[in-house]
């Protein structure tokens, strides 16, 4: 069939994905034809996720890998699916339900979850939509389910991930590695449930620093004396208070000690002793005591820091080290607690406590909230607390002057110490409240008895990998780049407690039942757990598990895990899991524990982690600042080919990664430049009759030269993708596909077609396209699969056309030197004649100064392809050189293009001048700003990288000019 002038990308990847799907062109083991496995595990998208740039670079990367690797014939598994992500979908439903004024709560769990299900059904589809329009070759017949197999789940729905993961739960907690504990917990009092660090948004807000006079007890006092660098006293007073300074006053009603530094001299005298919070009710005021501990900076505020352990992570750390009690001040939507003990009980208990009169015990009833504040928003209680200690006189206070405007007297008044700063305030990702350190009863890992075997395993695999004797079948894990390396080893070799409960209705329950006295019995089903419990009546904990609890089994859950599968068997451990760095902790880590523990085996061999996708500028992306990038709408606009193009051309390892949709037009005319190349080809007869099997053996010189460009290419992109250097694979196709093929070879052809060697040409011409859309397939898989249809029967899909395993002795070194020179040479008469302004059009003919008898031979054999493309009337030898010539060099020989009548050299030389002479002016503006400390100190990183760039593009193009003027005025 005759090819299209273009290349319709709409029409065609839609077409040639519901190609892939009939043929089955991606399910397990497509393609084989070698026994070794490559397996990827998607890192799944939340069931109610769409898709944006992020996920679109990261499966890319995925894709590239499994399609290169099924070429290759791999038998290949990339496992698809998607995780139920407990908080982000039920927030999607119960925003659906406030449209018509319903709440979770006007519900029973059963018919809530029903409802979920309902939604997974209408959303959960959408991703996977997108996925395909992108390309991704996944498995979708295997498409997997974090909730798969739950109770009360939908027909449709069938599978055993819950089972697996109700499995693990319960055999870890027979091995006490699953324990219900209390501790400090980030806290979101909008869903009323705990989340992870990975669900908090810590962004930095206008704040307020307020500074107050904790009394010393008893009316005490004591010298406090401040000190320069050199031990010069600059302040000496008698005080009878230590001074703090808080974000939080409403959490001071919590206070369980005044902390200082042990190497604080100015508090020395009060060390030990007891100080009164200068908040609550006078006759029932708490005194707590002034401790030592690391934790304090001396040189920040004054120094002391009030030790809230059960609102604040740092002081709960503290806390734990001085045993000082955790009173907690909220309920669960962040109000001032009502419940418990009266005040004044409270206060009593917790003042024995502090004075060491009492064991502290269970403080859980003991409210320390007065009553007059109890059941107050946190923030309307902050208002109030303030208010009363400026009421009492026990703020801080700095002078303030004011002037009178009517007598122009000048005041001086005494007003607290509240300091405007700039805070980072902790925000749910999803409900956008502030997020509350909060004391609760949770589920927890024991993750300190987990984390040995999967440090151990990372550190031989990334020792392996640097000593250069890594195996990928050695039972051990590499991380790239190495920055990976070390912060997972910082994060696991400090790692705290796991906390997997989560106060939600919509994720696997945990499998605990308690009876009437609160014993808890763990077991898979309700069945076995009321047959360790005879008689009694259970109630089950209302909990579910974290989302990454699951997620965490993700690879051996989509396998079929517990039960023996042969896709078990055969797939795992799988290959390499691409993912984002920022998860390395909460997924990967984990995963790499929880396969450890549960079959003793770690789930991949290499980690490769990529940074976040920012603007073309290097900034993060974000919808209040409008740089959103749409990876539909590229698509839409450019292509997928031309956005997976970019996604691999930017994929440095550890490298930051811009997104610039001036390249993403650039590779979109990449995808032009070989459909026209190919119609060329098709044009003149290069697809008909059957293709010769083999490589043809070639005579021409530029027919001998690609064959060994191509065998070069292929070398350089398996070498690439081995490494996961996906840019250098990149950067070599489109070298190779634009700049040697579509621009050189094409070109070089156009006098082949009309000599002896058209047939040889074609054969060849045929052959080299074919290797371009199968090196180009991974990357490009739809414009590739487009013209491997196009050009001729084919036996297989181009995504399962046998990959190239040619090399370097297809190359000639004759014909590679003889090329470079004619390639060489034409491009300096092109550069000559552009920097001259020689109109494009016009021949020019060429004179020889010298030439070597090489030069001259491999000029006559090229001489229709220079004089073609170089745009020359012809070779003269013995022809005397004007001074109004522009001498060109090439290896062996000097040649020269006379000018003379062709431009105006003095004009021309006048207008260079003046150009350079503005250039210049323009760099040294750009060198005097890069030369002042202040502007590189305070201007944004991205304006001084900018100006970087700027200079260095313009000293080029100042080079350059200065180069030719003064060839100008040589001529003149």
């Amino acid at each position: 069939m005759t090819m299209d002038k273009t290349f319709d990308a709409t029409e065609a990847e839609a077409r040639i994905a519901r190609l892939w799907e009939e043929r089955g062109a991606f399910k397990a083991g497509a393609g084989a034809r070698r026994d070794e496995t490559f397996c990827v595990m998607i890192p799944p998208p939340n069931v109610t996720g769409s898709l944006h740039i992020g996920h679109a670079f990261n499966n890319t990367l995925q894709d590239i890998l499994v399609r290169w690797h099924r070429m290759r014939g791999f038998d290949t598994l990339w496992q698809p699916g998607q995780d139920h992500a407990g908080i982000a979908t039920q927030l999607v439903v119960e925003r659906e339900l406030a449209k018509t004024n319903r709440r979770r709560t006007d519900f029973s769990r059963d018919e809530f979850t029903a409802l979920v299900w309902e939604q997974k059904k209408t959303s959960g589809g959408t991703i996977i939509g997108q996925l395909q329009r992108l390309g991704c070759s996944l498995d979708w017949s295997r498409n997997a389910f974090t909730m798969s197999g739950a109770p009360n789940a939908p027909e449709g729905e069938e599978g055993n991930f819950h089972d697996a993961v109700i499995k693990v739960f319960v055999d870890l907690y027979t091995k006490g590695l699953i324990y219900r504990g209390q501790r400090l917990v980030n806290w979101d009092p909008h869903f009323e449930t705990a989340i992870s660090d990975l669900e908090v948004e810590n962004t930095e807000v206008a704040g307020h620093m307020w500074h107050f006079k904790y009394p010393l007890a008893n009316g005490a006092t004591y010298e406090y004396v401040e000190r320069d660098e050199d031990g010069n006293v600059t302040k000496r007073e008698t005080r009878n208070y230590i001074s703090i300074a808080t974000t939080r006053p409403e959490t001071m009603l919590g206070d369980g000690a005044v902390a200082v530094h042990p190497s604080d001299e100015r508090y020395k005298p009060i060390v030990g002793m007891l100080c009164e919070i200068p908040v609550g009710p006078k006759e029932h005021r708490r005194l707590i005591p002034i401790i030592t501990d690391d934790y304090p900076d001396p040189t920040f505020g004054s120094g002391a820091v009030k030790i809230t352990g059960a609102h604040d992570f740092n002081d709960y750390a503290v806390a734990q080290r001085n045993g000082i009690p955790l009173y907690n001040l909220m309920d669960t939507k962040a109000r001032m607690r009502a419940d418990g003990l009266s005040y004044e009980e409270s206060a009593r208990i917790a003042g024995a406590i502090a004075r060491g009169e009492r064991e502290a015990g269970d403080v859980s009833a003991i409210n320390l909230v007065p009553e007059e504040l109890r059941g107050l928003d946190r923030y309307d209680a902050r208002k109030a607390v303030v208010a009363a200690i400026n009421a009492e006189g026990l703020a801080v206070t700095v002078l303030k002057k004011s002037i009178d405007p009517e007598t122009n007297a000048e005041h001086l008044e005494k007003v607290p110490l509240v300091e405007d700063k700039p805070i980072m305030q902790p925000f749910g990702d999803r409900s956008k409240v502030v997020i509350e350190p909060y004391l609760t009863w949770q589920w927890f890992v024991d993750t300190s008895k987990l984390v040995g075997p999967a440090l151990d395993a990372v550190r031989k695999g990334c020792e392996a990998d640097r000593a250069g004797t890594f195996d990928e079948g050695a039972g051990y894990t590499r991380i790239l780049p190495e920055s990976g390396e070390k912060t997972y080893y910082h994060w696991l070799e400090n790692i705290e407690p796991w906390c997997i409960s989560r106060q939600l209705w919509w994720g696997h329950q945990i499998p605990v039942w308690y009876d009437e006295e609160g014993n808890q019995y763990c077991a898979p089903s309700e069945a076995e757990a009321q047959a360790m419990a005879p008689g009694k009546t259970l109630t089950r904990d209302p909990d579910v598990l974290d989302t990454w609890f699951s997620s965490g089994l993700w690879p051996i859950g989509t396998l079929g895990w517990p039960e023996e599968t042969p896709e078990l068997a055969k797939y795992f451990p799988t290959d390499v899991l691409v993912t984002g760095q920022d998860i390395l902790f909460f997924w990967v880590a984990r995963m790499m524990m929880m396969q450890l523990a549960v079959v003793g085996e770690v789930p991949f061999h290499t980690v490769y982690l990529h940074g976040l996708v920012r603007d073309a500028k290097g900034k993060k992306m974000s919808k209040s600042v409008g740089n959103v990038i749409d990876p539909l709408e590229i698509i839409d606009e450019f292509g997928a080919d031309a956005l997976r193009f970019t996604n691999a051309a930017m994929a440095s390892l550890g490298g930051v990664l811009k997104l610039d949709t001036q390249r993403i037009t650039g590779y979109r005319n990449f995808t032009t430049k070989l459909w026209n190349a190919t119609r060329f080809a098709e044009m003149n007869g290069v697809f008909e009759g059957a293709p010769v099997p083999g490589i043809h053996e070639a005579t021409a010189t530029a027919n001998r030269w690609i064959i060994g460009e191509t065998a070069r290419t292929r070398v350089a992109v398996d070498e690439a993708l081995a490494s996961y250097r996906f840019n250098d694979a990149a950067q070599a196709l489109y070298a190779f596909v634009w700049g040697k093929v579509c621009d050189w070879y094409v070109e070089f052809a156009k006098p082949l077609f009309d000599g002896d060697q058209a047939a040889e040409t074609k054969a060849v011409m045929r052959w080299v396209l074919d290797q371009c859309f199968t090196m180009l397939h991974p990357i490009m898989p739809f414009i590739t699969e487009e013209l491997w249809s196009l050009t001729g029967p084919r036996e297989t899909l181009c995504a399962h056309a046998p990959w190239p395993d040619f090399g370097p002795e297809l190359a000639d070194a004759e014909a590679d030197r003889e090329m470079s020179w004619v390639i060489g040479l034409i491009e300096a008469i092109r550069s000559s004649r552009t920097q001259m302004r020689v109109p494009a059009g016009l021949k020019l003919p060429m004179l020889v100064v010298d030439e070597e008898e090489t030069a001259a031979q491999r000029y006559a054999r090229n001489e229709a392809l220079i004089e073609r493309l170089a745009r020359l009337d012809g070779l003269h030898r013995g022809t005397e050189v004007p001074r109004a010539a522009l001498t060109v060099a090439a290896e062996g020989a000097t040649y020269a293009l006379p000018l003379e009548g062709v431009i105006d050299i003095a004009a021309e030389a006048d207008r260079l001048g003046k150009g350079l002479e503005k250039l210049e002016k323009e760099i040294g503006g750009l060198k005097g700003r890069l030369d002042n400390p202040r502007f590189v100190a305070n201007a944004a990183e991205e304006v001084v990288e900018e100006a970087r760039a700027t200079l260095a593009e313009k000293s080029d193009e100042a080079a350059r000019l200065s180069e030719v003027l003064a060839k100008l005025r040589a001529m003149a």
